[in-house]
């Protein structure tokens, strides 16, 4: 049965994306970090370029926050400040890659007492998102090692359940960990949670609180990364995406920027979770946290976020359009060309007046990036904010 066209508007209106707030600052490449004139300063500023893009699409309330690169000496105050601005702050990041202690590893260090230092480190972020009302910690380690010998695969294995269990036991009762994996960089031998079995077989040693976050650029080539959020799904265990393109590596493209079918197909495996008859299916499916992570090297920041969240839209649009009924029938029949054709029709449908439906029932404007540039804002943010922009 087609769905209706009103029940794909109501599925695109309800939709909720996070963005980061490290995706409205200076960031580049391993050679060069590019200032972009009016780039935020620091995290108010940041919350600022958020709420901006929220009042432009209607559909970003929450902002996640990285800490240290957003520490503050108040954060009730900073959530304050936040709401006042239409907003909300939404999952706190641990950063355990950036200390120089942690050059060797974080919870997988062979000194306990860098390992307790990084444990330490997260339970602070927790405090942080009890002070901000956030109800998730997601964490991406970057442990590994660069050569064989340098580590011990099972010994550094231990460490890390030790300490992310320490780090689960203090999550209060309204609080999910979500877990990150990353098959390389900047470990380039091993990484010590390197795929999204690893982070799955933690995250059920530990409790139903902790899920796993898959970062669709964090992935060698050629993975398919639909049927990995169909596994997940089903034991319940998908927490929430990165949600980002590439084309070679973690290449942090904005979203739909290379591989817009694949972004389609992983909505199509959400919605059809969503309808789920199995409740623990279902319910990870309604209950998962997308975020917008973008590295904006050389575009600018806003107009690039509004571009993420667009085909986010549009992708969510299009795999709603897929007759399901008419799939498992051509399933169930075997016709393997029938099935890829009814995928593929949903797919080459326009699905932008739905989105444009959707945005007028949310009381935005039909094309939020061009109302954005026409709208002088740009300019008016390089006059203010000059000065050393915010970056890592």
């Amino acid at each position: 049965m087609t769905r209706d066209p009103q029940e794909v508007v109501d599925r695109v209106v309800r939709l909720a994306i996070e963005t980061q707030s490290w995706g409205y600052v200076s960031t580049g490449t391993r050679f060069k970090v590019f200032d972009t004139p009016g780039t935020a300063r620091d995290v108010w500023e940041k919350i600022d370029d958020a709420a901006e893009v929220h009042r432009l699409t209607g559909v970003t309330p929450t902002v996640a926050l990285h800490i240290p690169w957003d520490a503050v000496d108040d954060y009730a105050a900073l959530a304050t400040y936040a709401q006042e601005r239409g907003v909300r702050i939404g999952s706190i990041s641990p950063n355990l890659f950036q200390d120089d202690n942690y050059r060797l590893g974080s919870l997988t260090h062979v000194d306990a007492s860098v390992r307790a230092q990084a444990v330490a480190h997260v339970a602070d972020c927790i405090a942080i998102a009890q002070s901000t009302g956030s109800h998730e910690i997601s964490l991406w380690l970057a442990d590994g090692t660069n050569y064989p010998g340098q580590g011990d695969f099972r010994r550094r294995r231990r460490w890390l359940e030790e300490g992310l269990a320490e780090i689960y036991g203090q999550l209060p009762s309204d609080m999910s960990l979500l877990l990150e994996y990353k098959f390389f960089e900047p470990a380039f031998y091993h990484t010590d949670i390197a795929d999204w079995g690893q982070s799955l077989l933690l995250c059920e040693s530990l409790g139903p609180r902790a899920r796993v976050l898959v970062d669709i650029g964090h992935h060698p080539l050629g993975t398919n990364i639909e049927h990995i959020v169909a596994t997940l799904l089903s034991r319940g265990r998908l927490g929430g995406f990165d949600l980002n393109s590439k084309k070679y590596g973690d290449d942090d493209l904005f979203v739909g920027a290379v591989n817009p079918h694949e972004l389609f197909l992983i909505c199509l495996e959400l919605i059809k979770a969503e309808e789920d008859p199995d409740p623990v299916v279902s319910g990870a499916a309604r209950e998962i946290l997308y975020k917008i992570d973008q590295c904006a090297m050389v575009e600018d920041k806003i107009c690039a976020m509004l571009r993420s969240i667009d085909a986010v839209q549009l992708a969510f649009a299009k795999a709603l359009l897929v007759d399901l009924d008419e799939l498992e029938r051509a399933q169930a029949d075997g016709d393997v060309v029938g099935c890829n054709q009814i995928i593929d029709d949903a797919y080459q449908t326009d699905g932008r007046p739905l989105v444009l439906q959707a945005r007028q029932r949310l009381g935005v404007p039909d094309m939020p990036l061009d109302v954005y540039r026409r709208s002088g804002s740009a300019l008016a943010r390089e006059h203010v904010r000059v000065g050393s922009p915010a970056g890592w």
